[in-house]
């Protein structure tokens, strides 16, 4: 199974990128939604990866899906456990930035849901009723190329976890450890890093209103 995807990049297609890699050139399917946060100059580049196989009656095809990290492919793999929703119809329905669409699931706008490709009413319902929730720290996700940063230190190993999130999200050391120590200060009966996560997003929720 192919995890790791990285390589230069030779083409640029309206869903997809095709990258080389020691003479191979992967096709690699591309959300819209995370397409909008791969800046148009660069030349070499590296995607996590969900490998599956699309299957027919007559034949079976390995499909590879980029993601700028792994937070973004935990959120493709939440989303794809909602019924009805398989990876070639998550691949389409991300058509906006994940942030974006996390939050919409947090505050339950089905009308911004069942506006994405192939997501009617019932099944933005179904979205809502099964990710409720579930997806505040994905509504932190800032839309920029990862820089690959590792988080050294915190205070116990679920804020340090936490923290190293944030740091894929982008968020710089000094902000996302001090979201995580008031996230603390606030709910210290959390005993998890995603419920340490969604109070950083319920806070920054209240700051943006």
């Amino acid at each position: 199974m192919i995890s790791r995807i990285n390589g230069k990049l030779t083409r640029r297609g309206e869903s997809s990128l095709l990258i080389e890699v020691n003479g191979f050139g992967y096709e690699v399917l591309i959300p819209a939604g995370v397409m909008k946060c791969i800046s148009q100059d660069i030349d070499s580049i590296s995607l996590v990866t969900y490998h599956y196989h699309q299957t027919d009656p007559s034949k079976s095809v390995p499909v590879l899906i980029g993601f700028l990290n792994e937070v973004e492919k935990e959120f493709f793999e939440k989303f794809i456990t909602v019924s009805g929703i398989g990876p070639k119809a998550a691949v389409k329905a991300i058509s906006e930035p994940i942030a974006d669409l996390a939050r919409a699931i947090d505050e339950a706008d089905i009308k911004f849901l069942q506006s994405l490709p192939g997501i009617g009413q019932q099944r933005a319902r179904e979205i809502v009723a099964k990710l409720q929730g579930k997806v505040g720290k994905f509504a932190l996700m800032k839309c920029e190329v990862k820089s690959g940063t590792a988080v050294k230190s915190a205070k116990s190993a679920i804020e340090q976890e936490a923290v190293s999130v944030l740091l894929q999200l982008q968020y710089k050391r000094p902000e996302a450890e001090l979201m995580v120590r008031k996230a603390r200060e606030r709910a210290p009966e959390v005993e998890t890093v995603e419920g340490l996560l969604n109070e950083v997003y319920r806070q920054k929720s209240k700051q943006a209103k």
